[in-house]
C-alpha cells in the first residue's frame, strides 16, 4: 500500500515565524506518525517578492527545528512551462478567459455599482469579486488586446462549476446542500474525526489563475504541484479553509485526485490577527539569535 505523502510549502518572500513553525511541525509529525513521506516545496512563483536568501533561511530554520524532508525540493519557478500548458488547455476548453482591467479600473467599476447603496459582493478574504465583462469579448478582440495589454487569466466560475457538476461522483451520504454544484466536497480531518465538507467555489467569483507575466496563481500552482508530487494529505492553516473550495473545483475539472485536507489552528498576535511576514512578526531567526531552543518554540506554539 502506498505511503501517505505530506508537504510543507512556504514562500521565500520573508523569514519564517512561529506560525510557520506550527504548520511545519504539524506536517512533519503527522507524516512520521502515519509512516508517511514528508516533502518540502518552495512556492517561489512570485519573482518580485521571492529571494534566494529567504529560501536558504527556510532550510536553516527547518533544520534547526529538527524537521527532515525528502530531496529534491520542488521549486515552483522551475515549472512555469507545466503551469502554462494547463492554463492553455483550460482556455481552449472555454473555462478561462483574459481580463484586461487594472486594479484601479476594477475599483472604479465597483464604486460605480455601489453608488446605488448596495455593497458589491466580496470573496471570503474580503476582496471584491470581479465586476467586469471580459468574458463576453470576442475571440478577435481578445487576441488584439492580448498582443499589447497586460491581462489576467480568470476562471469562468459558472462554466467550471457546470463542468464539475457533470463530472463529480455523488457521495453516498453527502452533507445537506442546495444545488447540484454542492456535490463537490472534500474530506476534512482538522478539528476531530474525518468529515465531508461541501465546497462552495462560487463565493470566490472568477478567480485569477495566471497573468501575462506569471503562468499561474497560487490556486492553480498548488493544485498542480500537489497532484504531480502525489500529495495525499494537505495540512495547512485555517486561513486557507475556504480556498479549498476553489482547489476542489480545479481538481475536478482537471481530472486530478483530491487529497485529504487538515486545516489546523492559527497563531494570533495580541490584536487577534494571524502572524504574517508583512507585519514583521518575530522570526525564527530572531528567536534563535535571542537564545531560544527548538523546545522553547514548541512550548510557545502549544506543541
Amino acid at each position: 500500500m502506498p505511503r501517505p505523502v505530506f508537504r510543507f510549502a512556504p514562500s521565500p518572500n520573508g523569514h519564517l515565524h512561529l506560525g510557520h513553525a506550527l504548520s511545519a511541525l504539524i506536517n512533519f509529525e503527522m507524516a512520521r506518525a502515519a509512516g508517511g513521506r514528508h516533502l518540502l516545496r518552495i512556492e517561489d512563483i512570485d519573482p518580485a517578492r521571492c529571494r534566494p536568501e529567504y529560501e536558504t533561511a527556510i532550510y536553516q530554520d527547518l533544520a534547526w527545528l529538527g524537521i527532515e524532508w525528502e530531496q529534491p525540493v520542488r521549486r515552483q519557478s522551475e515549472h512555469f512551462a507545466e503551469y502554462a500548458t494547463v492554463l492553455a488547455r483550460l482556455e481552449r476548453e472555454g473555462l478561462v478567459y483574459p481580463a484586461f482591467e487594472s486594479r484601479a479600473e476594477i475599483a472604479r467599476l465597483v464604486a460605480e455599482r455601489e453608488t446605488v447603496g448596495v455593497l458589491w459582493p466580496r470573496d471570503p478574504d474580503g476582496a471584491i469579486l470581479y465586476p467586469g465583462a471580459a468574458r463576453e469579448l470576442s475571440a478577435a478582440e481578445r487576441a488584439r488586446r492580448r498582443a499589447t495589454e497586460p491581462f489576467a487569466l480568470r476562471l469562468d466560475m459558472k462554466r467550471a462549476i457546470e463542468r464539475a457538476a457533470r463530472a463529480a461522483t455523488p457521495l453516498p451520504n453527502p452533507p445537506p446542500q442546495a444545488g447540484r454544484e454542492k456535490n463537490l466536497c472534500w474530506t476534512e480531518t482538522g478539528g476531530g474525526a474525518p468529515h465531508e465538507v461541501a465546497a462552495s467555489p462560487e463565493q470566490w467569483g472568477d478567480v485569477i489563475l495566471g497573468r501575462k507575466e506569471t503562468p499561474a496563481s497560487y490556486h492553480l500552482a498548488v493544485v498542480l504541484d500537489d497532484a504531480l508530487q502525489g500529495v495525499t494529505h494537505v495540512v495547512r492553516g485555517r486561513d486557507l479553509y475556504e480556498a479549498t473550495s476553489v482547489h476542489r473545483l480545479l481538481q475536478e475539472i482537471l481530472g486530478l485526485r483530491a487529497p485529504i485536507y487538515h486545516h489546523h489552528r492559527l497563531l494570533l498576535d495580541q490584536d487577534g490577527q494571524k502572524l504574517a511576514k508583512r507585519d514583521q512578526s518575530t522570526t525564527l531567526r530572531d528567536l534563535r539569535a535571542a537564545g531560544w531552543t527548538p523546545a522553547d518554540v514548541r512550548r510557545a506554539i502549544g506543541l
